[in-house]
């Protein structure tokens, strides 16, 4: 159900068709020892663990979706058409992508150390763009932290000056 004024992406009908590329990056992605990512692949599996994040509280908004969207463009510097392609691809290779921990992984890898506090101010822009924090996604950009090797004292950092608009 909606709240008034704010539309649910989560309330739209699930793809059934999922292209033959996300196959096999996700073969890739789960393979024991998967090998790093290209460039491409990289920003198509952020883009997805963006979406994953405002997926987490069950209320995947239409603001959520723009912010991934702003969030996507300046990283890579993405046209106002490309930025929801990407986006649009990483909706549906979320919804049939393995377990949270690979993706992390897979992003571990291909982001340097220093980059990934980047990472995690992305995430919280994306949790606090609704306005509204819940237990949810506390709860998993606590554990996207620790994957992605960002203690909790750089995390809680990284969502201060998400929330003071410095990020």
């Amino acid at each position: 159900m909606a709240i008034a004024g704010r539309e649910r992406l989560s309330d739209r009908a699930a793809p059934t068709y999922i292209p033959p590329m996300f196959g096999e990056f996700l073969k890739r992605l789960t393979q024991p020892d998967p090998p790093a990512l290209n460039e491409i692949d990289a920003r198509l599996a952020l883009a997805a663990l963006l979406v994953r994040v405002a997926r987490s509280d069950g209320d995947y908004a239409a603001l959520e979706a723009a912010h991934i969207d702003r969030i996507l463009s300046v990283r890579y510097g993405l046209s106002p058409f490309e930025a929801p392609r990407l986006r649009a691809e990483a909706e549906l290779l979320e919804q049939e992508a393995p377990d949270t921990v690979r993706f992390t992984r897979a992003i571990k890898d291909a982001v340097p150390y220093e980059n990934r506090e980047a990472v995690i101010e992305a995430l919280w822009s994306v949790v606090l763009a609704d306005g509204v924090r819940d237990h949810e996604e506390d709860a998993m950009l606590r554990l996207l932290a620790n994957l992605l090797g960002v203690n909790d004292r750089d995390s809680n950092l990284a969502r201060q000056r998400v929330e003071l608009g410095q990020a």
